[in-house]
C-alpha cells in the first residue's frame, strides 16, 4: 500500500514538474519574441538614429552655406550700395559738367552771332562808303568771319611805287571815315604783288616791296586819317599769295593788290573756347 503511495506521489510529483516545464518554454518562447522584437525595434531605431544624425549634418551644413551666402550677399550689397553711391555722384557730376558745356557753347553760339551780325553790319557800312569806287578798283567781301577789302594797284600805286595816289588816298578816306567807329575790330594791312621781278634801285623784290606799299598804306590811315595805331598791322605777302593765275594780264593785274583785312574782336570768344 505504502508502495503504491509513493508511487502514487512520484507520479504526480512528475506530472507536475511536466506541466511546469510545458509552462515555461511557452513563456520563454513569449519571452524570446518580445526581445527579438525590441532587438529589432532598437536596430530600427539605430538605423533611424544614424540617419537623422546624417540628416542633421546635412542640414548643418546647409545652414552654414546659407550663412556664408547671406555674408556674402550682405557684403556684396554694402558693395553695391558703395558702388550706387559713387555712380550717383559721378553721374550728378557729368550732368554739371554737360549743363556747364551747354551753357558754354549757348554763349559761344550767341557771340558767334553777335560776331557775324558785326561783320555784316560793317560789310554793308563799308560797301555804301566806297560804292563810287567799281570792281576793277577795289571789292569788299566776307571770308572766314571777315572783311576784305581789296584795294587795286590802279586805284593805290603807281608801277613800283610806293606813292600812294590821290584816288586812292580818297578810297583810303572814306574807309577810315567808318573804321573811326568800330572799337572793336583789328586791322592787318596786306600788299601783294605779282610775280614779275622788280626791277628798282630801291627795293630788293617784291616781297621788299610789298611790305614798304603796306606800311605806306598804315601811315596814311594813322597820321593822316587817325586810326588808332594799336589797331593796325602791316604785312608784306610779296608774291607769294595771288589771287589770281600770273600767267595772264587780267590775273597780274588782280595779284598786284592792297588788301585792308577787318577782324572783329575775338578777345571774349577765346576766353569761352579757353575756359
Amino acid at each position: 500500500m505504502i508502495r503504491k503511495a509513493n508511487l502514487f506521489l512520484m507520479m504526480a510529483f512528475f506530472s507536475c514538474v511536466l506541466m511546469s516545464a510545458c509552462v515555461s518554454k511557452g513563456k520563454y518562447k513569449e519571452l524570446d519574441a518580445t526581445r527579438l522584437a525590441c532587438e529589432q525595434r532598437e536596430s530600427d531605431l539605430k538605423k533611424q538614429l544614424s540617419e537623422s544624425e546624417a540628416k542633421s549634418a546635412e542640414l548643418e551644413k546647409d545652414v552654414k552655406e546659407a550663412r556664408n551666402e547671406l555674408t556674402e550677399t550682405k557684403a556684396l550689397l554694402d558693395d553695391t550700395g558703395m558702388a550706387r553711391a559713387k555712380l550717383d555722384k559721378e553721374l550728378k557730376e557729368k550732368i554739371a559738367r554737360i549743363s556747364e558745356r551747354e551753357k558754354t557753347i549757348k554763349d559761344l553760339n550767341e557771340l558767334i552771332d553777335k560776331q557775324k551780325e558785326v561783320v555784316s553790319k560793317l560789310l554793308n557800312k563799308i560797301k555804301g562808303a566806297l560804292v563810287k569806287y567799281d570792281s576793277s578798283q577795289l571789292s569788299v567781301e566776307v571770308k572766314n568771319g571777315k572783311v576784305y577789302v581789296a584795294m587795286s594797284d590802279k586805284l593805290m600805286f603807281q608801277s613800283g611805287s610806293t606813292k600812294i595816289d590821290e584816288n586812292g588816298k580818297g578810297a583810303l578816306k572814306q574807309l577810315a571815315e567808318v573804321l573811326a567807329k568800330q572799337t572793336d575790330i583789328d586791322i592787318l594791312v596786306e600788299g601783294h604783288t605779282d610775280n614779275v621781278p622788280i626791277k628798282s634801285p630801291v627795293f630788293k623784290d617784291n616781297w621788299d616791296l610789298s611790305v614798304f606799299r603796306a606800311t605806306e598804306v598804315v601811315r596814311i590811315l594813322t597820321d593822316e586819317f587817325n586810326l588808332d595805331r594799336t589797331k593796325l598791322i602791316p604785312s608784306g605777302r610779296g608774291e607769294f599769295s595771288p589771287k589770281a593765275d600770273n600767267a595772264t594780264d587780267e590775273g597780274r593785274a588782280k595779284n598786284r593788290r592792297t588788301e585792308i583785312i577787318l577782324s572783329p574782336n575775338l578777345d571774349e570768344l577765346y576766353k569761352l573756347l579757353n575756359a
